[in-house]
């Protein structure tokens, strides 16, 4: 199997991405939160940090365009490029509506007609390799062939698939039949994304689809990092392993922040899902989420590893964690 890490805005940057690659391998590609080219044609201060070659090496990263005009596109790579990329990852599957209002992300997929000859200028001029991240439909899961119609014209190093319409949001289950007509006749390889979190997700997936190699998974990935070793061989990751994991993400943000209020706002949106890992966690993550000081942080964190045990299903019933995969 092939794993790849999906980007959450705000979250796996290089920082966490680092920590995890050190920690946690077994990761074969990993793909940058969506650059969303301005006017100017300038990555912002954040983005250039994110892809810089020296912020990622030895990591296998793909940075990912949202965009509907082709120029954009085009200044993006080209931009890219200088930094050393080989490939990019078109977004279509963004469900954000202030992303679906300007006909981004998935909203572009309510225009087939104008998305075909988006990519049809792109593959003519971008001398790089273009995947792409899809929903299966902007309203109507039935849109998918439509879609794959489009894609099949053209040579995409890969379809990644999130088979829920962009109206679905994270709501309903993966449209899983959906996926597999999409498998069955797409002419380039196709990656799964969508709902595995846990080992469990993934072996039920796997028993359905075992002639595709690749997926992409998220949130499993940002409550146990461990998930592809317990996937691929079968043991939880050492306590000590993921404590080492958060103190080097902990140590790097207070290496490049200011204040420990900036600090706790980036380790907190961490803890929104690591929490899930441990057994009994409500009052150390009560204690987490008050912490206004680094101090009260690191005795809150550290009670936790000490008096907590890992558990294998860190998925509570109902938890809203699992909403937006």
């Amino acid at each position: 199997m092939h794993y790849y890490y999906a980007p959450m805005e705000g979250i796996t940057g290089y920082i966490q991405r680092n920590a995890c690659h050190r920690f946690f391998p077994g990761i074969d590609k990993y793909f940058t939160a969506f650059i969303a080219p301005n006017q100017r044609g300038h990555f912002s201060s954040k983005e250039k940090n994110d892809i810089l070659p020296e912020h990622n090496e030895g990591i296998c990263l793909v940075p990912q365009i949202l965009t509907n005009r082709e120029d954009d596109f085009l200044l993006t790579v080209k931009k890219l490029k200088q930094y050393g990329y080989e490939e990019v990852n078109l977004n279509l599957g963004c469900p954000s509506k202030t992303v679906v209002s300007k006909f981004r992300g998935s909203g572009f997929l309510a225009k087939p007609e104008e998305l075909d000859r988006f990519l049809e200028s792109i593959f003519s001029k971008a001398d790089i390799k273009i995947s792409i991240k899809t929903r299966i439909g902007k309203d109507d899961p039935e849109e998918w062939m439509r879609l794959l119609e489009i894609y099949n014209k053209y040579p995409l190093e890969e379809l990644i698939v999130h088979p829920r319409t962009q109206k679905d949001f994270y709501k309903n289950s993966p449209n899983l039949d959906v996926f597999e007509e999409m498998f069955k006749h797409s002419k380039c390889p196709v990656c799964y994304n969508g709902d595995l979190f846990i080992k469990r997700d993934f072996l039920k997936w796997k028993e359905r689809f075992p002639l595709v190699d690749t997926v992409m998974i998220g949130r499993g990935l940002l409550i146990n990092p461990g998930l592809i070793g317990l996937i691929e061989e079968g043991s939880m990751p050492k306590k000590e392993r993921l404590f080492a994991y958060h103190n080097q993400i902990y140590e790097d943000y207070r290496n490049i922040m200011y204040g420990d209020r900036n600090v706790l706002f980036k380790m907190k949106e961490l803890w929104i899902y690591m929490i899930h890992s441990f057994t009994n966690p409500k009052k150390y993550a009560k204690r987490i989420r008050k912490a206004e000081k680094l101090a009260a942080y690191e005795d809150a964190v550290s009670d936790l590893f000490n008096e907590q045990e890992l558990v294998e299903d860190g998925r509570e019933s109902g938890s809203s964690v699992y909403a937006s995969e």
